[in-house]
């Protein structure tokens, strides 16, 4: 399967978008359309498995397009994986982290596309300040719109299976 053609087929939307960073776009990619594609997805995993670094022993998936992502990623490589909110719920456990336990472990971020990087820096700012050490990203698209430099001035690497110009171009 070519997947950067196929996420293209499945999810490129052409028109006026906002964009979580407050920037608009003449085109967007609806990850949903891909992560609910079970074949896509299923793909999509097994070919970010080889960009987690050895040593690594949680998945942190990002909500709420890092989820299925995170999910697929942690049935594909064994690792277990917790699910990263906005906010703590305000019931139950009360919690921002979900899943597997996060203290003293090896966590890698997933995300599903990334544009400025805000979401992932919101969720770093949480998990440092808990004592959960955090350095690498993983996500599917990097769109290119500065999230890489971002990140990288908080000491977060991102590294994209593919980028918005992969995708987009495609054959």
């Amino acid at each position: 399967m070519n997947i950067p053609k196929r996420i293209r087929e499945v999810s490129k939307l052409t028109g006026d978008f906002l964009l979580r960073s407050g920037k608009r776009s003449n085109v967007y990619f609806d990850k949903y359309r891909f992560e609910s594609d079970p074949v896509l997805l299923k793909a999509i995993a097994e070919a970010m498995a080889p960009l987690i670094p050895a040593g690594t022993e949680v998945l942190g998936g990002l909500e709420m397009g890092g989820i299925p992502i995170v999910t697929m990623l942690s049935q594909v490589t064994g690792l277990p994986a917790a699910f990263i909110r906005k906010e703590a719920k305000e019931y139950g456990t009360c919690q921002y982290a979900e899943g597997a336990e996060l203290k003293g472990r090896k966590i890698v971020l997933i995300e599903d596309v990334v544009s400025s990087g805000g979401a992932i820096s919101d969720a770093v700012e949480k998990l440092r300040r808990d004592g959960v050490p955090v350095d690498l990203t993983l996500c599917v698209i990097d769109r290119e719109t500065g999230g890489k430099e971002n990140l990288a001035a908080i000491g977060i690497e991102l590294k994209g299976l593919y980028t918005f110009s992969e995708i987009d171009g495609a054959e």
